[in-house]
């Protein structure tokens, strides 16, 4: 253990509700191995080369409450310091970099963190943790060439990696605790994780043996090798986790190849790994897709774009039925031509088309609370950001918590207006509409906007627990909005006649026609 250099760095749950570095309640000063905040860089030195190991601190500061604490942020004076730590590594042989964020999740300025890393051979992080089993392995590699390598929770999963530099070539292994033997072939290195920009590839066409290491609680008994399903013998151990068995690469110039290894240690534990390698230059694997979209995507901008463009096309239905001459009801009363009628009567009636066009511009512009964002600190938060003490959080999962706002309640709302007004225009109240034989259709209509608004309310009470009783009444979009929404449904169904008259008849000359 004295030999062993612990290097760690932050998450978002070390910056959870952390008012300030230096607040007492920043443990990871305390009680980690480097105890500093910030990025640093370590030179691992060797007889054979310099290696870099570069921290990526993401994590905000002030740390923020959930749900807004998942998004690393760097600023400009974040990034120049990484910046500098790239160039200082610039004569090593190798420079690794880790954070606890996949580069997908930090919002960064130009030209972006990916860029920043680009002379980097890997980049080796969490914060996904498999998404709960449904991705356990998440690897890609960057445009510029860096590997991103996120690796599951120790946690929950016990996962771990091991990774080791043979004659400079990078290879490494996602684990979990508990299983022997650990296994790792060094030489021939795998296909998929080839990079001949970082790694000196052509020193496996002049190698002279294959290499492996073989770790276990007992004594490794056995390391067979097979290429192909061809065997080629035992590896002779040679010091340490060490195994060596002589080889002839040229024997496997053309195409590609599988190599497995067979370790079995002295109580009879047995573990199999294989992978695909190749000596042409020209033969390239592709990583999974979908990994490659969660790793690569940056998935704030998605939410940001989403965010606008529904915001945009909700503003547009509306204003544009609102400046729309005389709607002319033209062929069946079908669901088109009813739902484009109740829109030109909702958009028509001013109460209803301010109040839908207000909360829209309001979910966007106005503060959606004003509560206790970090531990005795205030705060407002919108949909672009959270102002906190003196700093400006950017937006992130603001943006996904106002499209989840648009999509289940406030664009909801609006469709309920709009099928309200119409059923009016029928000649209906709210009794009568009940009445007319069309319970099947006419309930769940109901009972989707009733579980819609019961999420509303449960949102009032996840801000009241989460942020404080200032942010539950302090908060247009959740609370006020939550008692608004009754009086507005209530006008809708008591509105008197007379000012629907011109529609109603519209529609009733419509459907004797």
């Amino acid at each position: 253990m004295e030999k062993t250099k612990w290097l760690d760095i932050k998450g978002n749950h070390d910056a959870f509700n952390i008012p300030s570095l230096e607040s007492v309640e920043n443990y990871y000063r305390k009680y980690s191995a480097v105890r500093r905040d910030g990025s640093f860089h370590y030179v691992h030195s060797t007889p054979f080369g310099n290696y870099s190991f570069i921290s990526l601190d993401a994590t905000p500061n002030p740390g923020p409450k959930r749900p807004f604490n998942f998004f690393g942020i760097l600023d400009e004076k974040r990034m120049q310091e990484l910046s500098l730590l790239a160039k200082e590594s610039s004569r090593s042989n190798h420079s690794i970099w880790f954070g606890h964020y996949t580069t997908s999740t930090i919002l960064s300025p130009s030209p972006g963190i990916r860029s920043i890393m680009s002379s980097a051979t890997a980049y080796l992080c969490g914060h996904l943790h498999t998404l709960g089993g449904l991705m356990p392995v998440l690897h890609t590699r960057h445009f510029q060439g860096t590997l991103e390598l996120e690796v599951g929770d120790w946690k929950h999963n016990r996962r771990y990696r091991i990774f080791a530099f043979d004659h400079d070539l990078f290879s490494f292994a996602d684990l979990i605790f508990g299983e022997w033997p650990v296994v790792l072939i060094t030489n021939p290195k795998s296909l998929l994780y080839s990079c001949a920009k970082h790694e000196p590839l052509e020193r496996v066409l002049h190698s002279t043996h294959i290499r492996v290491l073989a770790f276990s609680l007992s004594s490794i008994t056995s390391v067979t090798v097979k290429i192909d399903g061809v065997h080629l013998g035992q590896a002779i151990h040679l010091s340490g986790p060490i195994f060596t068995l002589r080889w002839n690469p040229r024997d496997y110039n053309n195409r590609t190849h599988n190599i497995e290894v067979i370790v079995q240690d002295s109580d009879g534990r047995r573990k199999s790994v294989h992978h695909i390698f190749s000596l042409q230059e020209d033969i390239h694997l592709r990583f999974d897709p979908l990994a490659s979209f969660i790793l690569l995507t940056d998935h704030c901008m998605v939410a940001r774009v989403l965010f606008v463009m529904t915001v945009l096309i909700q503003l547009s239905i509306l204003i544009t039925f609102r400046y729309q001459g005389c709607l002319e009801l033209k062929g069946s009363p079908g669901f088109i031509n009813l739902t484009s009628f109740s829109l030109h009567v909702l958009s028509k009636i001013n109460i209803f088309y301010y109040s839908v066009l207000l909360l829209t511009l309001y979910t966007v512009l106005g503060p959606w609370f004003i509560g206790e964002i970090t531990k005795g600190k205030i705060g407002c938060c919108f949909s672009f950001g959270i102002f906190v003490d003196g700093h400006f959080l950017q937006g992130s999962v603001t943006f996904m918590v106002g499209i989840l706002q648009l999509a289940f309640f406030n664009i909801p709302l609006m469709a309920y207006l709009c099928w309200s007004l119409l059923q009016r225009c029928f000649g209906h109240n709210f009794r009568s509409h009940l009445r007319q034989g069309k319970r099947l259709k006419i309930i769940p209509v109901h009972l989707l906007m009733l579980l819609l608004y019961l999420w509303q309310i449960y949102s009032c009470y996840f801000l009241h627990m989460t942020f404080g009783t200032l942010a539950f009444f302090f908060s247009p979009l959740r609370t006020w909005l939550t008692l608004l929404t009754p009086v507005l449904i209530h006008c809708v169904w008591t509105r008197n006649s007379d000012k629907l008259g011109t529609f109603t008849v519209q529609l009733k000359s419509h459907l004797s026609s």
